[in-house]
């Protein structure tokens, strides 16, 4: 049988508070949600959990997520997770391709919404600081959603061979994807 999940992370720390973006190796991770697409099952994972989280991501036939390669990838660094030509091979990361496609980011918020009128329900800073506050529950909630998000917006790329997003101006604007 296939694997193929979809993939986000939360950290304990942001990024100002380890140095900057270039130690995204040293934000710590606080929780992880797969979605195992072929039978539409989230797994949830916390830090102590990670060597698990690692041995499925490393198992999968494909992984799909929004910045996994740049950043959740790195942060798994310190948990033992190596960044191997095959797992990038394997792994679907929509902002990537998005950025390709245009030269600049655009968050994943504003694809959501652009595409099919969905938000999500928080955002990076405040899952950092329910973690800090010992809310782990409300982090994996939180990262299910976005988990949930970013499998639609997948799904929607792949339908259409396109998503949309609102460009600086407030226009709405098409990016082609491949996401077969």
């Amino acid at each position: 049988m296939t694997k193929t999940y979809v993939f986000d992370l939360e950290t304990k720390h942001l990024a100002q508070e380890v140095g900057g973006w270039d130690y995204i190796d040293r934000l710590g991770l606080a929780a992880a949600v797969l979605l195992d697409i072929e039978t539409d099952t989230y797994q949830r994972y916390t830090e102590q959990h990670a060597v698990e989280l690692i041995d499925a991501i490393v198992h999968a036939d494909r992984m799909i997520g929004f910045n996994l390669i740049r950043f959740d990838y790195t942060v798994l660094k310190p948990y033992g997770l190596t960044v191997t030509p095959p797992l990038v091979s394997k792994t679907t990361d929509l902002l990537l391709d998005i950025y390709q496609e245009l030269g600049f980011r655009v968050s994943l918020d504003n694809l959501a919404a652009a595409s099919f009128q969905a938000r999500k329900s928080a955002d990076g800073l405040q899952a950092v600081a329910w973690y800090k506050e010992g809310k782990i529950d409300e982090v994996l909630e939180y990262c299910q959603i976005d988990v949930a998000v970013t499998r639609q917006l997948w799904q929607f790329g792949k339908a259409h061979g396109h998503v949309f997003f609102e460009d600086r101006n407030g226009r709405r604007r098409a990016v082609n994807v491949n996401w077969s």
